[in-house]
C-alpha cells in the first residue's frame, strides 16, 4: 500500500494517516489492525469473477463510493444485484466482485460463502461477532454479507464461519446453485429482465462512462503556479476514447514522481520502476494511430519534467521485460483463489506454461493437450474470457495488455481450463404471438419473421392460450440475434417481446426450501414498483424477482414451472392482483405445484383484497425485508374465483353506418366485484380521465381526489337501473328496489375500504366469507348513498346470496369488473364460481418475533426510501 501523510485532527489531537491511492483512513495507532484491502489490490481477491448490473446514474444520499471511498455527491451508479455504489469515473475501476447469482459453466459450485460488501451501513448496525457498533454515515464502515445480511466489523468478519447458510429468508431464496444460465452474448440487464425502458445502462463507449467526466473530482485544475495539471492515459484504447484521468503535480517534478502519481491515479501498486512516461501531441490524440506517433521517449536520464512548454498530455507505458512471473489459477477449483507463480521468459508460449504447471498441480500424468489457457478481463460490466492459442508467446500477450490499458492488465487473469465440451443451451421466451396455433405453425411464423435455424433453435413449450412459446438455443450468436430482432417484430401488428429465461435445476432444490416468485408491476403505486424491484433483487436471487410489464406472469410461472413447492408475492394493485391470479388459473395444469399460495403488497388505489387479506390499505415505504418476513409466516386461506360470461345479444351502440355484428362472448375473472350502473360509471370516468393524462395518477391521493370530483358531477343525476336489467339468483328471479348501482361483491371490502354489505345479523342471508362459494348482491340509490357507505355512515341495501347468478341488461349500461369498467351492450350476464378455490395468504395477527439487531439493520441500505433517484 503507498502510505500516506500523517495528519493531526485538531480536536482530538490523534494523528491519522490517508491512503493516497483508495483514500483509507485510519490512526496512526490503528494501522496494525487494519484489513481492509486497498482497491489497487481488489482484483486479485475476487474468488469467482462475477460482473455487475449497472442502472442509470442516479443521487444516493449518505452513500460513498466503493473505489475511491468518497461521497457519492455527484451522479453515480448502483449495482442492481449487490450493494456496490461507485462515482461515474470510478466504475472502470470496480472489478467484478458481483454475487454469482446463477451457474453459468465457470467454477460452478454448490457451496456458497459468504458474499462480503464494505460500509454504507447505518451509524446503528451492530457487529455479530462483538456486538459492537460497525457502521457509519460518515466513512465507508463495517461489512455485510449480501446473501444472508450479517453484519461485522473489517476485523471481526474475517474469523466468521465462511459458508453461508442465506440468514432468516434461507427457505424463501432460490438457491444459486439450483440456477443455470448460459449468458456469454447477454448484458446483466438481459439475464435478470430488467426492462430497458425503465433501466437503461449507458454504453462504455459513452463519454459519461469514462474518466473525462468528473475527473477533476479527485484533482481540481490547479491554480497554484508551482503545480501543474496534466492529462494521464493508461495506454491506446484510453486516447481513442479520450478518457483520462488528471493528476497535480509540482511544476519542478522528477519522473519518478510523476510516474508514481500516474500510477496512483489509476490505483496500480506496481513498482514505478517498471512504468516510464511517454508524451504527445494534440494532433497526437486526435489520430487513431497513437503508437506511431508515440515513438519518441522522454530522456531517462532527465531529472525533472518542467519545461516552458511541457505538454498537458502523457501515456504511461511499461516498461519491456526479458521475464516476469505470472499467476496461473486452475479454474477446476470450487472453492479459494489459489494460484500458482509461474515464471515466463520470452521463448514461453501457451503449451509450455500448461507443460509447467500440471506438476505443480498434481496432474503431471494428464497429456497436456486435454488443457487449453484462458484469459480472464474481470471488467466492470462484463467478464470477457479469450482462450489462448498454444504457440502464443506469453510475455507479448502481457505487452500488447500493457499497451491496451495498464488498469485492465491488472483486472486480467490466466486459468488452466480442463478441455471439455462445452454446452451451449439459452432459453428464450417469445410473447406476443397470435393465439390457439399448433407448435408447427409457430415455428413457421418464427421461420417467416425471424428466419430461426432449425439446426440450433427448438420448440421446447408452447403455451397456446397465451400466444407464446419457449425457444432453446444451441448458439450463443443466434441467441442474440434472435433476441434483439423480438423487439423489432411484429406479427398482426401486434408486438413481439422477448425474456432471457434461467433453467431451474429442481433437483437440486433443499426439501424445505419454498422460494418466492415476486412479481412486481413497476408502475403501480406511484412508481414505488421500481425500488421494490430493486430491494427484493437484493434481498432474494434476483432470478426470482419478474417485472410485469416484460412479459407478463407467465415468463415467471414457466421458470417456476418444475419446482415442487412456492409461493407467489404480487406486488400491484387489485387489477394486477387480477392479472397474475388469472394467468396461474390458465397455466396451473403445467405447473408441478399447481396450487401456489398467494400474497398481495397493495401498491394500487382501492387494495380493497389487500385490506381484507391484512397487508393493508397502501404500500407507504415499509421495509422490504420486513414484507418477506410476514410473507414468511402468513397463514394459507382459500378464497372464491367468479367466471363472467357477457353475451352481448344486440351490437353496441355508435357502430358506424348504424350497421355491427353483436359483440361476441367474452368471458373474464372476478376476484373482488362485479359493479352495473353508477358504480361503474364513475369507474369508467376515471378511466377515460387517467387515460388524458396518465401522469398526473401517480399517487393514492390525487386518485381518490379525481374519483370525489367525478362522483359530485353525478350527484345529481337520476336513474332507474332497476327498469334497465333484471336479476336471476340461483334459477330464482329477484325483484329489485328503486337502485341506480347493483354489486356483486366477493370480499367484505369495496370502495377502498367500505363494507358495502354491512355487519349487522341477518336471518335471511349466511354470514359472508370469501371462501363459502356465496356472492352477495348489493344495491346502492345513488352518489349519495355511495359516499355514506364509504364514510361509514351506511350500509348497502341488501338484496340476495347466490353462488349463480343471470342479469338480462335491456340497454347498454357501465359494468365494471375488479376495477375495469366498460360499456356492455344489452344481453345476458351470468356469473358463476370458476374452478377450485385459489389459495392466498393472509397475514398473521401473531405479533412478529424479534430477530434481534440482525432486521433491524439488515435492510438499511435496501430501504426504498433511502436516496432515490
Amino acid at each position: 500500500m503507498y502510505l500516506g501523510v500523517t495528519r493531526t485532527n485538531e480536536k482530538q489531537t490523534l494523528a491519522y494517516r490517508t491512503h493516497d491511492v483508495c483514500n483509507f483512513m485510519s490512526h496512526e495507532k490503528c494501522l496494525k489492525n487494519v484489513k481492509i484491502p486497498c482497491s489497487c489490490i481488489a482484483p486479485s481477491l475476487v474468488r469467482v469473477p462475477v460482473a455487475h448490473c449497472f442502472g442509470p446514474p442516479g443521487h444516493y444520499k449518505r452513500k460513498f463510493c466503493t473505489v475511491c471511498r468518497k461521497s457519492l455527491d455527484s451522479p453515480a451508479f448502483r449495482c442492481e444485484v449487490c450493494e456496490l455504489h461507485v462515482h461515474t469515473d470510478c466504475i472502470l475501476f470496480a472489478c467484478s466482485d458481483c454475487r454469482q447469482c446463477h451457474q453459468d459453466g465457470h467454477q460452478d459450485h454448490d457451496t456458497y460463502h459468504h458474499h462480503w460488501r464494505e460500509g454504507n451501513l447505518s451509524s446503528s448496525a451492530r457487529c455479530e461477532v462483538c456486538k459492537k457498533t460497525c457502521g457509519s454515515s460518515e466513512v465507508l464502515s463495517g461489512m455485510r454479507c449480501e446473501w444472508c445480511g450479517i453484519l461485522a466489523h473489517a476485523a471481526c468478519y474475517i474469523i466468521v464461519t465462511p459458508e453461508c447458510t442465506f440468514g432468516r429468508l434461507r427457505n424463501m431464496i432460490l438457491p444459486p446453485s439450483c440456477v443455470r444460465l448460459y449468458s456469454r452474448n447477454f448484458s446483466k440487464l438481459h439475464c435478470f429482465r430488467i426492462s430497458e425502458n425503465l433501466q437503461t445502462e449507458p454504453d462504455e463507449d459513452d463519454d459519461f462512462d469514462g474518466s473525462t467526466q468528473g475527473s477533476a473530482k479527485d484533482v481540481q485544475i490547479s491554480t497554484d503556479s508551482s503545480k501543474q495539471t496534466l492529462k494521464i492515459f493508461d495506454g491506446n484504447d484510453a486516447v481513442k476514447r479520450n478518457q483520462f484521468r488528471l493528476i497535480s503535480v509540482p511544476r519542478i517534478a522528477k519522473n519518478e514522481e510523476v510516474v508514481e502519481a500516474a500510477l496512483r491515479a489509476y490505483y496500480i501498486n506496481d513498482d514505478q520502476q517498471e512504468y516510464e512516461l511517454q508524451t504527445f501531441t494534440q494532433q497526437a490524440l486526435l489520430s487513431d494511430d497513437v503508437i506511431n506517433r508515440n515513438d519518441a521517449l522522454e530522456d531517462s536520464n532527465m531529472g525533472s519534467v518542467f519545461r516552458e512548454s511541457v505538454p498537458d498530455a502523457w501515456i504511461i507505458r511499461a516498461k519491456p521485460k526479458d521475464e516476469e512471473v505470472i499467476r496461473i489459477y486452475p479454474a477446476w477449483l470450487k472453492v479459494g483463489m489459489a494460484y500458482i507463480s509461474l515464471r515466463v521468459n520470452k521463448d514461453s508460449t501457451t503449451q509450455t506454461v500448461i507443460k509447467d504447471v500440471l506438476p505443480l498441480l498434481g496432474r503431471q500424468t494428464e497429456s497436456i493437450q486435454s488443457f487449453k489457457l484462458v484469459e480472464v478481463l474481470m471488467g466492470s460490466k462484463q467478464v470477457q474470457r479469450m482462450v489462448l492459442d498454444n504457440q502464443e508467446l506469453i510475455l507479448n500477450r502481457l505487452k500488447d495488455i500493457r499497451k491496451t490499458s495498464i488498469r485492465q492488465m491488472n483486472q486480467t487473469r490466466f486459468y488452466i481450463v480442463e478441455n471439455s465440451k462445452s454446452i451451449v443451451r439459452v432459453n428464450l421466451f417469445v410473447g406476443g404471438l397470435p393465439p390457439q396455433l399448433s407448435a408447427e405453425e409457430y415455428t413457421n411464423i418464427l421461420k417467416d419473421e425471424l428466419a430461426i435455424k432449425t439446426n440450433v433453435v427448438s420448440l421446447t413449450h408452447v403455451y397456446q392460450a397465451q400466444g407464446a412459446v419457449v425457444l432453446e438455443i444451441s448458439c450463443f450468436s443466434e441467441a442474440e440475434r434472435i433476441y434483439m430482432l423480438v423487439k423489432d417484430t411484429t406479427v398482426n401488428d401486434k408486438p413481439l417481446n422477448s425474456v432471457v429465461i434461467p433453467e431451474v435445476m429442481s433437483s437440486k432444490i433443499p426439501q424445505n426450501c419454498c422460494p418466492l416468485l415476486v412479481f412486481v408491476n413497476p408502475k403501480s403505486g406511484g412508481l414505488k414498483g421500481r425500488d421494490l424491484l430493486y430491494s427484493f433483487r437484493k434481498l432474494l436471487n434476483p432470478h426470482q424477482v419478474f417485472e410485469l410489464t416484460n412479459g407478463g406472469p407467465l415468463p415467471g410461472f414457466h421458470t417456476f414451472s418444475k419446482i415442487p413447492s412456492f409461493r407467489v408475492l404480487v406486488c400491484g394493485g387489485d387489477g394486477t392482483v387480477g392479472w397474475v391470479l388469472g394467468a396461474l388459473e390458465e397455466i396451473r395444469h403445467k405447473l408441478v405445484c399447481s396450487e401456489p399460495s398467494v400474497a398481495i403488497l397493495p401498491l394500487g388505489t382501492g387494495n380493497d383484497l389487500g385490506r381484507v387479506l391484512r397487508w393493508g390499505a397502501g404500500y407507504s415505504g415499509e421495509d422490504p425485508y420486513s414484507i418477506l418476513i410476514s410473507v414468511d409466516e402468513a397463514d394459507d386461506v382459500l378464497m372464491d374465483r367468479w367466471t363472467i360470461l357477457l353475451d352481448a345479444e344486440e351490437p353496441a351502440e355508435g357502430a358506424e353506418n348504424g350497421v355491427a355484428e353483436p359483440e361476441p362472448p367474452k368471458i373474464v375473472q372476478m376476484n373482488n366485484y362485479c359493479g352495473l350502473g353508477i358504480d361503474a360509471e364513475l369507474s369508467l370516468d376515471f378511466h377515460h380521465a387517467r387515460e388524458e393524462e396518465p401522469g398526473k395518477f401517480n399517487s393514492r391521493f390525487h386518485n381518490k381526489g379525481v374519483y370525489v370530483k367525478v362522483g359530485l358531477q353525478k350527484i345529481s343525476h337520476t336513474r332507474n337501473l332497476h327498469k334497465d336489467i333484471k336479476l336471476q339468483v340461483d334459477q330464482h328471479e329477484v325483484e329489485l328496489p328503486s337502485i341506480e348501482g347493483l354489486i356483486f361483491i366477493n370480499i367484505p371490502s369495496w370502495g377502498s375500504g367500505a363494507d358495502l354489505w354491512g355487519s349487522d345479523s341477518d336471518n335471511r342471508f349466511e354470514k359472508p366469507r370469501i371462501d363459502d362459494g356465496l356472492l352477495e348482491v348489493v344495491g346502492v340509490t345513488g352518489v349519495v348513498h355511495m359516499g355514506q357507505v364509504q364514510g361509514g355512515l351506511r350500509s348497502g341495501i341488501r338484496i340476495a346470496q347466490g353462488s349463480y347468478f343471470r342479469v338480462t341488461l335491456l340497454k347498454p349500461i357501465p359494468v365494471q369488473v375488479d376495477g375495469e369498467p366498460w360499456i356492455q351492450a344489452p344481453g345476458q350476464i351470468i356469473i358463476s364460481a370458476a374452478g377450485p378455490k385459489v389459495h392466498m395468504l393472509k397475514k398473521s395477527k401473531q405479533k412478529q418475533k424479534k430477530t434481534g439487531s440482525l432486521r433491524e439493520v439488515r435492510t438499511d441500505s435496501m430501504s426504498v426510501t433511502e436516496g432515490g433517484r
